[in-house]
């Protein structure tokens, strides 16, 4: 009785520690993994991205870092001892296989690829011929405009001129019908101006000359004073004797004097006054006037005696066609 007592306790202390490692060894058993994302993506996904992007920008890059994610978790895997069923051994053999051969396939980097590169300094280069043309075609336009100004007739006359009644160095009295039929050059001054009076009568004189040699022109030159206090008739009589026998001086009232420099926009003012001697600041300008006594064109100061004849000349010969 005792001995199979004891037998009965061997035995079930042996199924006891069979139970114990059954257990044991059923926990310590790794679950069977799943297909990873990364597998999932290359698969399956995969195909349809590579049906959607035919040129593969960026393509061989993502398909890179996908399969290096699925080689890497594959790798921790077998490292810490698990191993996985056939068929996960199948596919990822397959993988390694299509890692191996994909390796020698050069990967770019980025989205951006020659042929874009390409278009766009084409595109650039476009541009910029565009725009140089239409800079010079601009700049020829405005040539063009400039040089139909200066050529073509003006389209109206300037506002200088106008009725005027003064007195000659004769004591007449004369107007502005009395130089009608005549070409007439009209300067402004005073008798007593030190220096530029004198000089713009003697190359008026001068050209007046010149045209008549020239051309066959007649000129008549007048000097109208814008001191009318101390240019009187005598004073400017003997004044206009010393440039030219055709010289024609004219004088009047304060009035007068005022109302002929408007017409003409002549600008005249006295400077400081030291006893009677004083001087009168005015416009440095020659008029020339058509036979009717029109304003046709001034010249200034910067033109010697042949540009002023030269000018004269050019004005009539164009005044006359």
């Amino acid at each position: 009785m005792a001995t199979a007592i004891v037998r009965s306790a061997k035995n079930f202390r042996k199924l006891h520690q069979r139970f114990y490692f059954h257990t044991l060894l059923t926990k310590c058993r790794p679950p069977i993994p799943s297909p990873t994302i990364a597998d999932n993506i290359q698969h399956r996904a995969l195909p349809l991205i590579q049906q959607a992007i035919p040129f593969g920008i960026g393509f061989q890059s993502f398909v890179a870092d996908q399969r290096f994610s699925s080689t890497s978790t594959t790798t921790g895997t077998v490292q810490s001892g698990h191993s996985k069923p056939n068929s996960e051994g199948g596919d990822k053999s397959g993988d390694s296989n299509q890692s191996k051969s994909d390796t020698g396939k050069p990967i770019r980097g980025g989205p951006i690829s020659w042929l874009s590169f390409l278009l766009l300094a084409l595109t650039g280069a476009g541009i910029i011929w565009y725009y140089d043309k239409e800079k010079k075609q601009h700049i020829e336009e405005i040539n063009s405009a400039s040089q139909a100004v200066k050529q073509g007739p003006s389209v109206g006359k300037a506002a200088i001129g106008g009725p005027f009644k003064l007195i000659n160095h004769d004591g007449k009295n004369v107007t502005e019908k009395d130089f009608l039929g005549k070409w007439t050059v009209i300067y402004f001054g005073f008798t007593h101006c030190p220096d530029i009076c004198p000089d713009e009568l003697q190359k008026l004189a001068a050209a007046v000359d010149k045209i008549k040699e020239n051309s066959g022109i007649d000129i008549v030159p007048a000097f109208i004073s814008v001191d009318p206090e101390r240019d009187t008739v005598e004073q400017v009589r003997e004044y206009v004797k010393e440039f030219h026998p055709k010289l024609i001086g004219l004088t009047g009232s304060p009035d007068e004097t005022r109302n002929v420099a408007r017409a003409y926009r002549v600008y005249y003012m006295k400077t400081a006054e030291e006893d009677s001697d004083y001087l009168v600041d005015h416009s440095i300008v020659m008029y020339l006037m058509s036979p009717k006594m029109e304003f046709v064109k001034f010249f200034g100061k910067n033109n010697d005696v042949n540009s002023l004849a030269d000018g004269i000349i050019k004005e009539i010969k164009q005044y006359k066609r």
